[in-house]
């Protein structure tokens, strides 16, 4: 008998944990679920969690890092980076836009939201205190607050990852400044790091469904059954997919119309096999030999560009990932009936693109960003369990736009640098 699929047991056991929690709250069995129950789902979260410190680390060290031929290819360098951190930017906005115009987790009654409130008081009490802090600080203070004092400290708490992220890009650099004779060592070291880190992370997803169904019986059970949610459910997946949809259908072949002059149905036809590989892997990493092989043959890009530029997207260039993740922090907050104001809003943008340039290009790697966002945001993370179940499907389709959003920036760096194949690509 073939062995299911993760995204499907995740699912089975999203839809057993949502009915389990419900059988608990009818028969009265709400104190079974919270003891005995409910207990596995935080060891799943704690396992998640466990992992986002040495990932973003390892994951940024080595990502940057990678780029020690900026030497020769400095303006190429400059040039990705910065069209990918713009298209980052831009895919957080449009999560954004829409999460706070559609307002997914606002479908609860606001008397409902007011309970889930003071159910988790302590933390929204903590967040206001901290809050009217902030009001008293000198401006910079956010700034003086990324850079750490002490790394071990900064490491010991999800809540810092802004000081990880700095010392990271520090390290890396200083990496990057040195000879590649006296980093050789240092750098073997981080690659089998990564892959262990990424091994942990598969052994932890498989555990996913066991972990999705405590979460959400605990879940249901402390909603005492609440059908609100799953409408809230239904629309934050509309949301999600729409902004993937607005990226992919008309952001994407946009600017390849602007910069690259590379015909719209050109550009589906070669990006198909991608975004196939893509959506059924959850994978970019996966997917990077045919996202090469469709740039260098069906856009033109000559592989010197492609060689350079596609591997870096796979680690820092996430656009699908972090609009799912800037509406997905929104959507818990709201379901929490916590306000984000501009300055949370503008925390996000920046937390989650540092986030999504450390997101491994695996599947489920993203749950672990989203984690270290709600962490620094203070946000409950008893509201992951909600979107878990839902989370393999909205993989496959963000995988599919963080790869065509790799490919769209390697045909705009090699238009830039005359390495694009005019004749092969433009539609006469």
């Amino acid at each position: 008998m073939k062995k299911l699929a993760l995204w499907i047991l995740i699912l089975i056991g999203m839809a057993l944990g949502v009915l389990w929690g419900l059988i608990s709250v009818h028969f009265g069995w709400e104190k079974f679920t919270v003891m005995w129950v409910k207990p596995w789902g935080t060891m799943f979260l704690n396992l998640l969690k466990l992992i986002a410190v040495p990932l973003i680390f390892v994951s940024l060290v080595k990502g940057i890092s990678s780029l020690k031929d900026i030497s020769r290819l400095s303006r190429i360098g400059l040039k990705t980076i910065g069209l990918y951190v713009a298209t980052t930017v831009f895919a957080i906005t449009v999560g954004l836009i829409l999460v706070n115009s559609i307002k997914p987790g606002n479908v609860f009654p606001e008397e409902k939201q007011q309970e889930y409130k003071e159910r988790f008081g302590a933390d929204i009490l903590e967040r206001e205190l901290e809050a009217r802090k902030v009001k008293e600080q000198s401006p910079l203070q956010f700034i003086v607050d990324i850079i750490p004092e002490n790394i071990v400290n900064a490491a010991s708490n999800n809540a810092n990852m802004l000081q990880i992220i700095f010392f990271a890009i520090l390290f890396a650099v200083a990496m990057i400044m040195l000879p590649e004779s006296k980093t050789e060592t240092v750098a073997g070291f981080f690659d089998g790091l990564n892959d262990i880190i990424l091994k942990i992370i598969d052994i932890i997803m498989k555990t996913a469904p066991y972990g999705v169904f405590a979460l959400m019986a605990g879940l249901i059970v402390d909603f005492s059954g609440d059908k609100d949610i799953f409408t809230a459910l239904g629309l934050y997946m509309f949301t999600v997919i729409l902004a993937l949809l607005l990226l992919i259908i008309v952001f994407y072949p946009l600017l390849n119309i602007i910069f690259t002059k590379i015909n719209v149905k050109k550009f589906y036809k070669g990006m198909l096999p991608t975004q196939l590989v893509a959506f059924s892997t959850s994978s970019s990493a996966a997917t990077l030999p045919v996202t090469m092989k469709q740039c260098t043959e069906e856009f033109g890009v000559s592989k010197g560009v492609a060689n350079f530029v596609l591997p870096v997207g796979v680690t820092i260039n996430m656009d699908g990932t972090s609009a799912y993740i800037a509406i997905a922090a929104v959507f818990i907050a709201q379901v929490f009936g916590i306000s984000l104001g501009l300055g949370d809003q503008l925390v996000i943008v920046l937390m989650v693109l540092m986030a999504s340039i450390g997101a491994p290009g695996i599947p489920g790697g993203s749950i672990v960003m989203l984690i270290i966002v709600l962490n620094t945001l203070g946000l409950p993370e008893a509201g992951l369990a909600l979107i878990l179940g839902v989370d393999r499907p909205l993989d496959m389709l963000r995988t599919a736009v963080n790869v065509t959003g790799d490919s769209t920036v390697s045909a705009m760096v090699a238009k830039s640098e005359g390495e694009l194949d005019i004749e092969g690509i433009i539609e006469k």
